[in-house]
């Protein structure tokens, strides 16, 4: 069976869920919020108007930086401008430590294992959900725990690891739980896989919406928001890419990445919420808008998203709000241009 590379950065099948896009079920357009914020007549009002705030380095965690620096880009849309040129550390300014990830055996409980998600849900990788995958997918051929011992198929070394997230999964990698250990591949030992963004100083709106293609962000603890996982084609080698409790995981390029933000269980990645209330801000998408945790501090999501999932308010500017823990993704589509 063919399988998308889940060290690729999960590029492949994040172009499909970008068409979708996560919206709250509103009719809004970002057509609707371009034209809401943009004076046509006004050649400068993509770089004056005040639903359009610049990027503020100063937001991200010290120790999640490990550069930042200004240099002249192209955007999508054929624009010269000036970008940030970020570099980050890839291991999360918030945390000490990443886990838990497969369980060990079906015996495991929530607290012993990590997360994964299907059609929107986010579930807690008990051992009893491993011992159960035949019943949740109706295919009988699911087995990854060993019936004698009740032990759970890990790969739990690097060249395992590595086996099992390539294109042509090896038949003995078939019925694991695919976990890499971020020492593997991290640039310093207890450090992460540094990485670079271009992002544009002041975001520009697009005429239309833009797929997502590639990173979705840059979180500002100093972590990847990545594009989607391609859940189709890991669940086709009969395996399961077993998420932290911040939706996040280990690949050999990328490192430590997160394919969704978990607020509400483990806070993740940490955010505050504004002084009005708004929920906090999680990072940067690559067009240079904001991206803010999915609730407000009572609970509730916003009504007037987007496709994109953004909006926009007198004090944040136009921005988006992340997607539930369990869709994954973080935004819809691009509201900006990106940097080429």
């Amino acid at each position: 069976m063919n399988k998308l590379p889940i060290y690729a950065g999960f590029l492949a099948s994040a172009i499909s869920l970008a068409l979708t896009g996560c919206s709250d079920g509103t009719n809004n357009t970002v057509d609707d919020v371009i034209e809401d914020v943009i004076d046509d007549s006004d050649d400068d009002a993509e770089t004056s108007d005040d639903s359009i705030l610049s990027v503020d380095t100063s937001l991200f965690a010290s120790d999640s930086l490990v550069s930042v620096e200004t240099v002249d880009c192209t955007l999508s849309n054929g624009t010269e401008t000036s970008c940030y040129s970020i570099t980050v550390s890839g291991f999360p300014a918030d945390r000490t430590e990443l886990g838990d990830f497969c369980p060990d055996t079906i015996e495991a409980t929530a607290d012993e294992g990590g997360k994964w998600f299907d059609d929107g849900v986010l579930y807690d990788l008990t051992g009893s959900f491993i011992e159960n995958l035949d019943v949740f997918y109706g295919d009988s051929y699911w087995q990854l725990y060993d019936e004698d011992t009740g032990l759970i198929n890990i790969t739990d070394t690097q060249v395992a690891c590595e086996a099992a997230a390539q294109p042509q999964v090896e038949a003995q990698y078939y019925n694991h739980c695919v976990q890499c250990d971020l020492d593997y591949f991290a640039d310093e030992v207890g450090g992460g896989v540094a990485s670079t963004y271009l992002i544009p100083v002041t975001p520009v709106f697009r005429s239309s919406a833009g797929n997502l293609s590639g990173n979705t962000g840059v979180a500002l603890n100093g972590v990847n928001m990545a594009a989607a996982a391609p859940t189709e084609a890991i669940l086709s080698a009969y395996t399961i890419a077993a998420f932290d409790d911040c939706v996040g995981h280990v690949n050999p390029v990328a490192g430590y990445h997160y394919h969704g933000a978990n607020h509400g269980d483990g806070d993740c990645p940490a955010i505050e919420f504004e002084v009005d209330g708004h929920a906090g801000m999680i990072g940067y998408a690559m067009d240079g808008f904001a991206i803010y945790g999915m609730l407000d501090e009572n609970g509730d999501e916003a009504t007037d998203l987007d496709s994109c999932r953004g909006q926009t308010d007198d004090v944040r500017g136009y921005h988006y709000h992340s997607a539930g823990p369990g869709e994954n993704t973080f935004i819809g589509c691009f509201s900006g241009e990106t940097a080429n």
